[in-house]
Formats: structure tokens, sequence, C-alpha cells
């Protein structure tokens, strides 16, 4: 990839995610963009070649607007998956100290994560939420507001300073970014992979979702998350987006996601690719390539001659 478009503008937590890329790191030029419909647009129309957009927080959840724009619209497929620390600063012009400020900008999320900060330190304060934590510490820079909470990339980018540091809530908070890039077939299996996709049911009926969830569990896939999005048909009617140890390539993978095209009524494959944490999955017996293999030998043994 020679350009990849991220969240931006400058000083986000998503560019940060981004410059651990090693497309980055071998010379692919960044680009800002205001939202990630934008983001993942420029990729759909040839702009960019790939794009960078959280996908979930590990205190906020999933990203829904990433989840609905990969349902739906040009098919495109994840290709790498970034895992970043979420360390909230908050930021003022030099000189400016708690007691001085009247107004916080930030982005709704980052809100979310530093209510009891903001509570404990008892500031006389109004908060008003940006499109982004970048822009809460632009506005600052610019003399609209007393004080931004934003990643701590964004005081170098605007000539802040930290008037107080790490003031997350939750000390381990991490975002999962997945970099986005038009269907070229799925990256490489690793042994350490994850697999992506959204399932629409064929029909609302009792035990619709577990026959989905059984086309994992008999062969041994673990799946690593499960969420329902409204599909905006009519009210009640659900798509499932799944995450899954293991790749397309792998057997048990490969069986599975052929079993949900026979009970639903779509499959989008949304990538096969390397898991952040390099951690390869437990097989239990009788799960490898190779009991499949031998699996299907047996069968043609029994459909040629009985035995």
């Amino acid at each position: 990839m020679h350009s990849i478009a991220y969240l931006g503008p400058a000083g986000t937590f998503a560019e940060a995610a981004a410059r651990q890329l090693p497309e980055v790191a071998g010379g692919a030029d960044l680009r800002p963009v205001a939202s990630v419909p934008a983001a993942l647009e420029a990729v759909r129309e040839g702009m960019t070649d790939g794009a960078l957009v959280p996908l979930e927080n590990s205190v906020e959840g999933s990203v829904n607007t990433t989840l609905d724009e990969l349902a739906t619209g040009e098919h495109l497929l994840i290709r790498r998956e970034v895992i970043t620390p979420v360390t909230f600063d908050f930021l003022a012009l030099e000189g400016r100290h708690l007691g001085d400020v009247r107004t916080v900008a930030t982005h709704p999320h980052a809100a979310a994560q530093c209510r009891r900060w903001l509570r404990s330190v008892e500031l006389d304060t109004a908060v008003r939420l940006t499109s982004s934590t970048a822009d809460a510490a632009a506005s600052v820079a610019k003399g609209e507001f007393d004080a931004a909470i934003a990643a701590p990339l964004a005081a170098d980018q605007y000539g802040l300073v930290a008037v107080a540091r790490d003031i997350g809530d939750a000390r381990h908070a991490v975002t999962r970014f997945v970099l986005i890039g038009r269907p070229t077939g799925p990256e490489e299996r690793t042994g350490a992979d994850r697999t992506s996709l959204v399932a629409y049911i064929a029909e609302d009926h009792s035990g619709a979702l577990m026959e989905v969830l059984n086309e994992f569990a008999v062969r041994g896939v673990n799946l690593t998350r499960i969420e329902s999005r409204p599909t905006g048909e009519r009210l009640g009617r659900y798509c499932f987006f799944l995450d899954c140890e293991g790749h397309i390539a792998d057997a048990r993978v490969g069986e599975a996601l052929s079993g949900l095209f026979r009970v639903c009524s779509e499959v989008r494959y949304l990538g096969s690719y390397p898991r952040a944490d390099h951690v390869a999955p437990q097989q239990r017996p009788g799960t490898t390539d190779a009991d499949f293999s031998a699996a299907a030998d047996w069968l043609r043994g029994l459909r040629s001659d009985g035995r």
C-alpha cells in the first residue's frame, strides 16, 4: 500500500495506530479524513490503497459506524489489525492550571472513559463534544475551549501541555483498529490468524442463532466476538458480526463458512488476517487439517468400494 486514509485530523489515536503499520514504516503516505465512511469511501473510489479505522474499544465496545460500513456497500476486506493503548491526557495552553478550566472539549468516547476522573477533580466545567479528540485539541489551541481530553500525541501536534496525564478510568484500555483494502484475496496464513464475517439469518425462527453458532462449535472453531446489528429492513431483523480464530485456508474454518452459506441468506466474508497478539489457536483432537483430510479420504473410500 502506498497511501492509507485514517480518521483524522492529525494527533488522533488512529494516527498513533497507523504509525504502527509496517506499510507506514515502509513509506506509505498517511492521509487524514473526517470520518470512518470517508476513509472507506476513499478506498472504494481508489483515492487511497487502504484505510485504518477503529473497530472496537475494550471499554466502549464496537464502533457501529465501522460495522455498518463494512456490512454494506462495495465489498472490502480486512488486511490486518492493530491494538493500540488508549491513554488520555488533560491538555491546555502552557500556563493554564486545573482551577482555570471552565470548558473542556473531547470526543464522546473519551468523555465516557474519563467520567470518574472528571468527577474526582471537582471542576466547575462544561464538557463540549467534538468529532475527534484531535479536533478538541485543535480547538483549545485556537482559544475556543480551555482544555481538551485527547491523546498524548496531540500535545506536540497542537502546541499544548499536559496539565494531567493518564486520566482514563480504565488503566488498560485499548482500541482495535483494522486496515481495510480492496478485495484481492485473503492475506497469507500465518498460523495465528483471525477471520471476520457478517452472517444474515435466512428467516427468524426458534434456534436460528444456534444454527449459526453450531457451524463453528462442531468444527472446533473458537469465536472471539459475536455482535448483532439491525439490518435496517424492519424492526427485529438483525445480522451478526463474527470473529473467529483461524484462517479461511484452515479446513475447519473453511467448512464452517460453507456450513453458514447453507443456513444463512447471505454471508459476507470480511477477511482472514494476522492477529495483532500473534496467539495461535488451540486445536482440540479431530479438528486439525490432517484430521479433516483423513475424514475426507475415508468417506471417498466408502463411496467408491464401501470400505
